[in-house]
């Protein structure tokens, strides 16, 4: 059974994944009414909020955009960075509404903050341990449920991840709207964009969550035996 279940959550990615690159290049091809880059959105997105110390860079590759709290910068991929279009707007209101989180201190994004130091470790180590314990389940299970725990943490994570984006994304198609950058259809456009690219979050916590239910029957048995 939990072989069917990575196998449809396998195929689920590989569909939302496909989905979310052919949304982008649809509505990478419409361009906004008003002549603004996705640089010049995400600067005044953080203008008109009073952000004044967020800097807005490009970074290499393609859906690579994210924005660093730890040296205040917005990073946008280079087809969002300098192209007009309500993809690239989109994106760029999405990485800024995680600035607008940032300053106002907004609870899930504190959470997650707070949980990458421990997924940092967690992520390091826990694919020798939960390896490790495997080779030795059979004399000791200890190694093995550490190694779960581990995993927990980033599944957790994945969770936490969740509703920070999709408030990002509520943040950003609300400022789109009343900043008139998008209207009527390309707002809807907007969304879409964004909605596909929420839908990879939730496949990547699903498949998270099935590994670790894995591990723990795993472990459940080992205990029996």
């Amino acid at each position: 059974m939990i072989y069917l279940i990575f196998g449809v959550i396998t195929l689920v990615s590989w569909l939302v994944q496909n989905s979310l690159k052919n949304k982008f290049e649809k509505y990478s091809r419409v361009p906004l009414s008003v002549p603004l880059a996705g640089r010049d959105v995400a600067q005044m997105m953080l203008a008109q909020n009073g952000i004044n110390d967020v800097r807005v860079l490009s970074t290499s590759g393609s859906l690579t955009d994210h924005y660093n709290p730890a040296n205040l910068t917005v990073n946008l991929s280079q087809p969002v960075y300098a192209a007009n279009s309500v993809a690239a707007a989109a994106v760029a209101a999405h990485e800024c509404g995680h600035v607008l989180q940032h300053k106002y201190g907004y609870s899930m994004l504190k959470l997650r903050s707070n949980l990458v130091p421990a997924v940092s470790f967690a992520s390091q180590w826990m694919p020798w341990i939960i390896l490790g314990g495997i080779l030795i389940i059979s004399w000791t299970p200890i190694p093995f449920a550490i190694g779960v725990a581990l995993f927990a943490v980033t599944t957790l994570f994945s969770f936490v991840t969740l509703p920070v984006e999709i408030d990002a994304s509520r943040r950003a198609i609300k400022w789109l709207e009343t900043a008139g950058i998008t209207q009527g259809e390309t707002t809807a456009y907007a969304k879409d964009a964004l909605k596909a690219a929420a839908y990879t979050y939730v496949v990547s916590a699903l498949g998270s969550l099935a590994t670790l239910a894995y591990y723990v029957f795993m472990l459940i048995g080992v205990r029996r035996d």
